[in-house]
């Protein structure tokens, strides 16, 4: 049995542009959950998550990677996401295993395209958001006209829920505490009556008790309206770190555990039992005495480990002994291997309960999108289908020689079943494979 349940699960994906720092953010707080020994660096080419050759190479993520810390008994599973928008795809992936999107802000460039797509593309997934501005330590950033500018672009609900103090390095609470030392800009006297307003206006009770008497309100009573807040978008909190330095990362930490919602406190996914041409919509709870129902939202080939296949698990418990369906597959495989993801490492489990997120390794029939069950009553269930970005670039790819055709045709569809965005096609007038995505490609 695993040492946590659903209510101590926490998913987040990060997200936003490239150099905003997503990597070395995640690799701060594996750090400082004590996952891992010391941090790694993009420019050491050594992080846990970054560990393909080609993004220690190019410095920057190219597939979403999947690691886990515990902290204060709950277990948080955390994906780093790609920022190019060349791999958007990929991110926009990630989401669909999640409860949280965390929308990483570098504090030099500010709002950058990234930043609104992952904002827009997190609201219409019905995910809870918190933006976290990070690289607060560098000289040149405006830290306050930069919350200005992001309450102005993404609305008022846009609210600090920590402010980096007036002594550097340094990050003050908002939320748990009503005063506090003094901060670079505004007040924590400010910043805490601003974001409790906003929260008590999702209990008409609770803000009765607020305005009559005037009495300050415990963590506990607000933990009910805070998590509706971030479900309804009524509260993007805003959070600072710097993931060089460490400022701000156990206050983040703080804020994950404490505060983000666990798998029955985000907003349920979208299942759809689809069957003669109609799509009707099937609630999915996370009871992990109920069927086991899980998506596949990511594969990958490896040619020396095969294909493993990331899912979450929304309903049910998963066990090496359990048997699942492939869709509307009506053979069943056996799991055999459980696996718990912490970049390229694997770790075997005994048990996955609802709200994990987990591997299976070496089952060549799994597809990207794929719905997993362990019984007849869930065929044909489908996750929502994700809003991807539409592929507009193409390129022909033509072998150097014709028994080359073969292996181009394998070596594309591997990558296909891995991104998304990438389409390839046939083009029977010139007999030519064409591969098309989101960037133009070019081959020298």
């Amino acid at each position: 049995m695993p040492a946590y349940t659903t209510h101590d699960i926490r998913n987040i994906a990060l997200v936003g542009q490239t150099g905003g720092g997503k990597t070395t953010l995640a690799e701060a707080l594996l750090h400082a959950a004590g996952a891992i020994k010391s941090m790694g660096s993009i420019e050491q080419g050594n992080t846990v998550c970054d560990y393909d050759p080609q993004e220690q190479q190019y410095e920057h993520s190219l597939n979403a990677s999947l690691v886990w810390l515990r902290k204060d008994g709950k277990q948080v599973n955390l994906l780093d996401t790609p920022g190019l928008h060349d791999f958007f795809g990929r991110a926009y992936s990630a989401l669909q295993a999640v409860e949280t999107a965390a929308v990483v802000i570098n504090a030099e460039s500010g709002i950058e395209p990234a930043t609104q797509s992952m904002m827009e593309h997190a609201l219409e997934d019905e995910l809870c958001r918190v933006i976290i501005i990070n690289k607060i330590d560098s000289p040149t950033a405006d830290l306050a006209a930069l919350v200005d500018d992001i309450r102005l672009t993404f609305g008022d609900e846009c609210l600090p829920l920590n402010l980096p103090a007036a002594s550097a390095g340094k990050v003050v609470d908002c939320f748990f505490r009503p005063e506090g030392e003094e901060t670079l800009f505004s007040s924590v006297a400010d910043a805490h009556t601003n974001i409790i307003d906003q929260v008590v206006e999702m209990d008409e009770e609770l803000m009765e008790i607020y305005l009559e008497q005037g009495s300050e309100l415990e963590p506990d009573q607000l933990h009910a309206p805070f998590e509706k807040a971030l479900r309804e978008g009524h509260l993007v909190p805003i959070c600072f770190t710097s993931a060089t330095t460490g400022a701000g990362i156990s206050e983040l930490l703080d804020v994950i555990t404490r505060l983000m919602p666990d798998p029955t406190e985000g907003n349920p996914p979208h299942f759809l039992k689809c069957e003669e041409g109609d799509a009707v919509p099937v609630e999915i709870s996370p009871d992990k005495e109920k069927h086991a129902v899980a998506h596949v939202f990511k594969v990958t080939n490896d040619p020396f480990r095969g294909k493993l296949s990331l899912l979450r698990l929304y309903q049910g418990s998963l066990t090496p002994s359990s048997q699942l369906f492939i869709g509307e597959a009506r053979k069943p495989f056996k799991v055999t291997h459980l696996l718990r993801i912490q970049g390229k490492d694997q770790s075997e489990m005994e048990q996955a309960v609802p709200g994990d997120i987990c591997a299976v390794a070496r089952v060549d029939e799994i597809f990207r999108d794929a719905v997993l069950h362990d019984s007849h009553d869930e065929d044909n269930y489908h996750l929502q289908p994700e809003n991807f970005p539409m592929p507009l670039f193409g390129l022909a790819l033509i072998p150097n020689k014709r028994s080359d055709d073969q292996k181009l045709s394998d070596a594309l569809h591997k990558l296909q079943a891995e991104d998304p965005c990438l389409v390839v096609e046939h083009a029977n007038q010139a007999n030519e494979t064409v591969i098309r995505g989101l960037v133009t490609c070019t081959c020298g």
